[in-house]
């Protein structure tokens, strides 16, 4: 903001509340380390004494997740809308954005949590990564919408206000945060020299929680105090960051025309083939906005940068287009292949946004050549709505009129039941596990469906593992598919064998035309009738008749897991190398039952250390 808008800022508090403004942010900066804290203990209360089977012990609010994500969303951001806005907005409008934003961050709090199944939701702090992380910037967005026009009085206020406010507010956010990492620098290096003359209280202290939570907060607070009060200081260190980046917008500028330039001659295969290239090409465009704005600064004439700068600036500016365009193409190619995600619906998002700077900022960079203006002027406009656009795409993606996951979950299932996807191709453990309720819904309806393999692969993923790959259940062999060669040649096995292939399968599925398996007539139990012996690579089944005349497997011999005395089981077999012996042990008869004995798995022996 300007000094004139600074200057009303804080009149409205008068001298009062002046005084008061440094107790009033500790105070807020208190009440949010004691929240937290009180999340945190509700979240861990007990988990000392767990012994790792079921769910951990807790205890209220963290009980309860609908209660616990909004609350712990609201204390970890609220506070900073009223650490900012104390003394710089008026009290009424104050109080208004604060209760709009409290109820803002709890409704984005409870739609995660509610969208979420037993499957996805797990411990504190129950919320996904995403919706902290877009809230954060809705949140900064939307506050420095809110406060320059609250200062000068107006609904959409001045650009340079909006630029002052925003960009002393990230510095002042940068040196906050270092500020309470050098105090408990400081706090650790103090408690290492108590403790090296014998006293451990400091840095037993340091342990408790109850104790660094709440003080680390009250220290971000003091930092933020300090910093508004040095406005000078404030500003001293946002020009010179802002000087920085601007001739760092030479580099990224070069950069991002070489790229561009060297498209026709390379291709896009190699951005694609990455499986990360649309992202890359949104992180560029993302770089020469910011660049761009930190050359521009507030637009005023007395703060106009060099013109090699000013060159820069309206070359990366055009520059925004081809990359928003090759980034929209890798997406749109990417859906077409596998559809929807729910990181390419937010990545589409992304690049709606970046498609609005990039036309505004094309339009303010060519637009002197064919009319009378001031330099990029159009560029501010652009920067104000497109901030307001990317607050609503934020509330949408993160409510139930864009819920990536539902929007997902509708395609996937769609493409799957046009064609598009083959069922055992088909990722069964997305609609279970990162779909939240959306996809346990579509995975019992494809239970239901009248294509087996569909229905069994839906199937497969309701008893599946987490981190198991979920596959259809593989088509039963019939007999016709298996392949087992008797030994010696022209050797016949017996008839009421064979003919009995599809209902062994389960044992003998495994020899087919690419691993075919060898049998041969031994008998191993001396009755006078032969049992045959499935030989495998690894593995040999013996097979025997019973009186009603089926077969059943009735032993199963492994090769040695050693590699030093494994062995081809088939080839073997094959080769005429094999002959049955006595066993080690002898069978046990135990209250006239017949106990056989099982060896463990065979073990490498141990070779002896050699001679020194």
């Amino acid at each position: 903001m300007t000094e004139t808008t600074e200057a009303t800022g804080r009149d409205s508090l008068g001298k009062q509340g002046s005084v008061l403004l440094g107790p009033i942010r500790l105070a807020i900066g208190l009440i949010q380390g004691l929240g937290l804290f009180w999340l945190h203990r509700a979240a861990e209360q007990g988990l000392g004494l767990w012994d790792g089977v079921g769910p951990p012990p807790m205890t209220w609010p963290a009980t309860d997740p609908l209660v616990f994500g909004p609350l712990l969303l609201t204390f970890v951001f609220l506070p900073l809308v009223l650490l900012a806005g104390v003394g710089r907005l008026r009290p009424v409008t104050l109080a208004i954005w604060t209760a709009v934003a409290g109820v803002a961050l709890a409704l984005l709090g409870l739609h995660d949590i509610a969208r979420q199944s037993a499957e996805t939701l797990h411990g504190p702090p129950f919320l996904s990564p995403p919706v902290i992380l877009f809230s954060a910037a809705a949140l900064f967005i939307a506050h420095h919408l809110v406060a320059p026009a609250d200062m000068e009085r107006r609904r959409i206020a001045s650009y340079p206000a909006y630029f002052d406010t925003a960009s002393k507010a990230a510095v002042q956010l940068a040196l906050s945060v270092g500020f309470t990492g050098a105090f408990w620098i400081l706090l650790h290096l103090g408690a290492a020299l108590f403790r090296i003359i014998g006293l451990d209280f400091l840095e037993t202290l340091l342990r408790e929680e109850w104790f660094a939570i709440p003080v680390t907060f009250v220290v971000f607070a003091t930092a933020v105090h300090l910093t508004d009060v040095r406005d000078g200081l404030i500003r001293g260190v946002r020009t010179v960051g802002l000087m920085l980046l601007s001739w760092l917008l030479l580099v990224m500028t070069v950069l991002a025309a070489g790229f561009i330039a060297a498209l026709p001659f390379t291709g896009l295969d190699g951005l694609w083939n990455t499986g990360n290239g649309a992202a890359l090409v949104l992180a560029a465009a993302a770089a020469l906005i910011i660049l761009i704005n930190a050359a521009y600064q507030d637009g005023q004439p007395d703060n106009r940068p060099p013109a090699v700068l000013r060159a820069a600036v309206r070359v990366a500016a055009v520059l925004i287009t081809p990359l928003i365009v090759i980034a929209v193409w890798g997406l749109a190619l990417r859906i077409q292949q596998y559809g929807l995600t729910p990181d390419r619906i937010i990545a589409a998002a992304c690049a709606l946004v970046g498609a609005s700077f990039a036309a505004g900022y094309g339009w303010a960079a060519l637009s002197p050549f064919w009319r009378k203006g001031d330099w990029m002027r159009p560029l501010e406009r652009t920067t104000i709505w497109t901030a307001v656009l990317t607050v609503a795409v934020i509330l949408a993606l993160f409510s139930p009129l864009l819920d990536p996951a539902r929007l997902s979950v509708a395609d996937q299932v769609a493409r799957l039941e046009r064609g598009a996807v083959s069922p055992d191709k088909f990722d069964y453990r997305f609609l279970r596990f990162e779909s939240g309720k959306a996809g346990q819904a579509a995975l019992a309806r494809l239970t239901r469906s009248p294509d087996s393999r569909i229905s069994s692969g839906a199937k497969a993923a309701t008893t599946a593992e987490r981190y198991e790959r979920v596959q259809p259940a593989s088509p039963r062999p019939s007999a016709a598919d298996i392949r087992i060669r008797p030994y010696p040649t022209g050797a016949a096995l017996p008839s009421s064998f064979t003919g009995q292939y599809g209902r062994l399968a389960e044992n003998i599925g495994h020899c087919d035309d690419e691993h075919p398996c060898t049998a041969t007539l031994i008998d191993l139990d001396g009755d006078a009738v032969n049992e045959v012996v499935v030989a495998g690579e690894s593995s040999a089944s013996a097979f025997k008749l019973e009186p009603d005349g089926r077969w059943f497997e009735w032993a199963v011999y492994r090769s040695p897991s050693c590699r030093k005395d494994s062995v081809d089981l088939a080839g073997a077999f094959a080769s005429g190398q094999v002959r049955t012996t006595p066993p080690v042990f002898p069978d046990l008869v135990v209250g006239g039952v017949r106990l056989r004995h099982e060896e463990g798995e065979t073990e490498c022996p141990v070779e002896p250390d050699p001679a020194p």
